[in-house]
This record gives C-alpha cells, sequence and structure tokens, in this order.
C-alpha cells in the first residue's frame, strides 16, 4: 500500500493535523472513526427517549399510573398530559427510576424515541388534542373528621391506591386558616348545613351518631359557636375564601349540595328543632341568596329531619328508579385547545360511565347556574352528574354519588377494594381532579 505524503507547497502553514487527515485517507482510518462515531450515536440514543404512560384501554393500572405521574412530578421531571391522545396519556423524560416504579406498580409504559416523540406531537397539532405541561405534584388536602362516620370515601380511597401523598385537616385547621398551605382540597362526604347528615330518621340511636352530635358540639363550642350549624357555616365561609384567592376545590355526594346550601343560608337557621333544639326562619326559603353560592340556584330546602333529603337540588330518586343495570351517564366532548380545563376533567378510556348512588347522586339540570361547565349527564333526563367553575382566582368540581364501584354503598359496608378495579373510569374522573392543578397555569384557560 502506498501512501499520499503531504505535499509541503500544499500545506502552506497547515499544522499537523492536516497530515494526520491524509494518512487517515490512506488507511481507511476515517471510515473506521465514521463507524465508531455511529455506534456512539446509536449507544447514547436513549438518552433522548422519552416515557409514555398510555391511558388508552392497552393501561394495566388506570389508577395507578396518575401516581406515576405524581412521582415523575415529585423527582422534578417536566412531563406532558396529551389531553385526548390514547385516553389522556402521560410523557415523561426517560428515568430509570420512573421505569422501574412502573413495573413495582404494574402500570404498562412505552419507551420511545425523540423521532416517535416529535411525530405523535404533530399528530395531536392536526386533531382535538392538546398537549399540557405538568409542572408541579399539588399539595393536597382531604378536609376529613376525625370521627369520620362508617363509611369509606371514595377520594381518600383512589389516592392511597394511587400512592399520591395528601394531609387530612379538618375544623380547627381550616378556622385557623391553615386552606393556604395547600393547591387542592377535596371535602369529605361532609354535611355544611349541620344536620349531621340527615341521618336522625333512621340513625339517632346508633351510637357512631351519638357520637358525631358529641364531637361536632365540642368543635362548636371550642371555636365560640353555640350551634353546630354556625360552625359548618363559617367553614364554608372559609373553604369559600380559598377558592376565591385561587385554591382548587373538589366535592362528591352530599359535600356538594349542602355546601351550596350553607353559602345561601349564610349564618340563617335553617336546622329543625329536633336537631339543634330552636325553631326555623319561617322565611327560610324566601332569604336564600343564590348570588353567593358556586353551582345551584332556585333551589328550596328541605329541613325536615325525618327526610333523607337535603333539598331540591338532588335527583336521587329517578336515579334509583332507572336502577344499576340502565344507570349510566356520559361525559360531554371538548375542545382540547380552546377548552383544555374541562378536557383534562374528563379524560378517560370511555365516555359512557355506569351510574352509582349517593345521598346526593346528581343534579336537576335547571338548578345548575348557566356559568357552570357540565361535564357530564345523564342521557334524555333533566340530570347532570358531574360540573365544574370558577369562582374568582380558583376553580370547583361538584361529582355526585358516592363510589364509583358501589352502586349503592350502605353505611357499615365494606370498603371498595381498589385492586379489583384498577381501570375504573368512574374513579379515574376523582384523579383528574387531583392531577388539574399540576398543570402549567397559563394553559389553565376555559
Amino acid at each position: 500500500m502506498q501512501f499520499l505524503k503531504p505535499d509541503k507547497e500544499l500545506m502552506g502553514g497547515k499544522s499537523l493535523f492536516y497530515t494526520v487527515y491524509l494518512y487517515a485517507l490512506n488507511t481507511k482510518l476515517l471510515r473506521v472513526i465514521i463507524l465508531i462515531s455511529l455506534c456512539v450515536g446509536c449507544y447514547f440514543a436513549p438518552l433522548s427517549a422519552e416515557l409514555l404512560i398510555p391511558m388508552d384501554i392497552t393501561q394495566s393500572n388506570h389508577l395507578k399510573a396518575y401516581g406515576i405521574a405524581f412521582q415523575g412530578l415529585k423527582d422534578q421531571l417536566v412531563g406532558k398530559w396529551l389531553l385526548n391522545y390514547r385516553g389522556g396519556s402521560f410523557l415523561f423524560p426517560d428515568s430509570n427510576a420512573l421505569a422501574a416504579l412502573c413495573n413495582i406498580r404494574g402500570v404498562r409504559f412505552e419507551t420511545i424515541s425523540s423521532s416517535q416523540v416529535a411525530s405523535i406531537l404533530s399528530e395531536i397539532q392536526e386533531a382535538n388534542m392538546e398537549s399540557v405541561t405538568l409542572e408541579k405534584e399539588p399539595k393536597i388536602a382531604v378536609y376529613i373528621p376525625p370521627n369520620a362516620l362508617p363509611w369509606d370515601d371514595a377520594v381518600t380511597l383512589a389516592l392511597e391506591y394511587a400512592e399520591i401523598e395528601y394531609e387530612k385537616l379538618w375544623d380547627d385547621e381550616v378556622l385557623e386558616g391553615k386552606l393556604n398551605d395547600y393547591d387542592w382540597l377535596h371535602l369529605h362526604h361532609e354535611d355544611f348545613s349541620g344536620q349531621y347528615g340527615k341521618f336522625y330518621g333512621a340513625y339517632r340511636n346508633t351510637s357512631w351518631y351519638q357520637n358525631d352530635i358529641t364531637v361536632n358540639e365540642a368543635m362548636a363550642a371550642k371555636h365560640g359557636y353555640n350551634k353546630v350549624w354556625q360552625l359548618k357555616h363559617a367553614v364554608a365561609e372559609k373553604v369559600r375564601e380559598f377558592v376565591l384567592s385561587g385554591g382548587f376545590m373538589f366535592a362528591m355526594c352530599a359535600a356538594t349540595d349542602t355546601f351550596d346550601i350553607a353559602l345561601a343560608a349564610n349564618n340563617m337557621d335553617i336546622v329543625d328543632s329536633v336537631i339543634d333544639g330552636d325553631g326555623i326562619d319561617p322565611q327560610f326559603n324566601k332569604k336564600l341568596d343564590f348570588s353567593r353560592t358556586f353551582a345551584f340556584e332556585n333551589f328550596a330546602v328541605r329541613p325536615n329531619p325525618f327526610e333523607y333529603e337535603f333539598s331540591d337540588i338532588d335527583a336521587s330518586d329517578y336515579s334509583m328508579l332507572r336502577g344499576a343495570e340502565a344507570d349510566y351517564f356520559q361525559l360531554f366532548d371538548f375542545s382540547a385547545k380552546y377548552d383544555p380545563v374541562p378536557t383534562m376533567l374528563t379524560q378517560c378510556h370511555t365516555n359512557i360511565i355506569d351510574g352509582f348512588l349517593g345521598q346526593t347522586t346528581s343534579f336537576f339540570k335547571d338548578k345548575v347556574k348557566k356559568s357552570v361547565i357540565i361535564l357530564a349527564e345523564v342521557p334524555g333526563q333533566n340530570e347532570v352528574k358531574y360540573i365544574h367553575g370558577n369562582i374568582g382566582k380558583g376553580t370547583f368540581t361538584f361529582y355526585g354519588g358516592h363510589d364509583p364501584e358501589d352502586y349503592q354503598h350502605k353505611v357499615g359496608d365494606p370498603e371498595t377494594i381498589l385492586e379489583l378495579y384498577k381501570n375504573s373510569p368512574g374513579y379515574r374522573l376523582i384523579l383528574n381532579n387531583v392531577l388539574f392543578p399540576a398543570a402549567e397555569k397559563k394553559q389553565l384557560k376555559t
């Protein structure tokens, strides 16, 4: 083999590198260098890959997938919520730790290349889809009494199963202004009208009901209130302030309508003497102030202690007439690009969801304010199941019913085992709300 020797004139004042380069050409070394470079590039290619957590029917555990998303945010990974793409999938930078956690918790994921990511984002750009940035995990609080009545709460079940951290608080913390330490608040199935859940008729002689009275009366006295309903109205006001100042509030079952009832009553006595020892304001229904409520208007309060109903907002009777086999509700389809918030709250792998009862099961549509967004309704009926709205700088979401996987959950029934319902669409709606505050604020427009 002959070597091409460097010509001094051709080199001029060039460096030794030029000489090495010429020899490389003759010995095919350059080709070797190129081949090595390609191999090195392929070896490091996974560094530009990303982790996709699909949320369509291929997902093995939808509920725990939300916990994976929270852990990614907690690990300071900036994620994407791909609205309407494969059921509302999550996209995170490739992470060995996050992938390992998916394997441990039984969550299906896919490692995709940067070119695949580009293809997905291009598809999203051209369809009714959107990519929403997830910045930081929100701080979660659940308003729940220390003597929680003998039934479970769907939200706490969902949080614990998904392994999402949360803190419990009750009247002391709320009245002391500690709601400001949190981003998102769930109201346990509390009766903010101060009537002990209207369980007087059926359960007044049980030990748990008597204990509930004792605990609440002691709390009212501690904070200087003569009546429990006065305490609950004050707590509702504090929650209202939390939302007005930018908080995210979520409620289910009786916490939905009783919260608005307390706001509308505005320190007016609507509690029967059987419950609190004195009479009701005779003009109570005429004096309700609907300008103060979040979701409902033009409703009438039902103070009869033997009636298992707070007002004419609730449509439970109509749901029970349909029966479990015929009871279902349908999610609305929103524009992901123009209405990202309601789109986030309705992300699911199906838009038809089995109904479920509660003390407050659903809401009559004609009692819902026109400013409120209806997220899901019972087709062909004057019933809505799932609603959302803006109040001040914050938002609220009300979800009717008690337990999405127990059609008629009764007092004393065992709690739902979510491992048996890990792909529950009804529970997914709860976890959509928990993740919603993590979205980049500038994208939260409605």
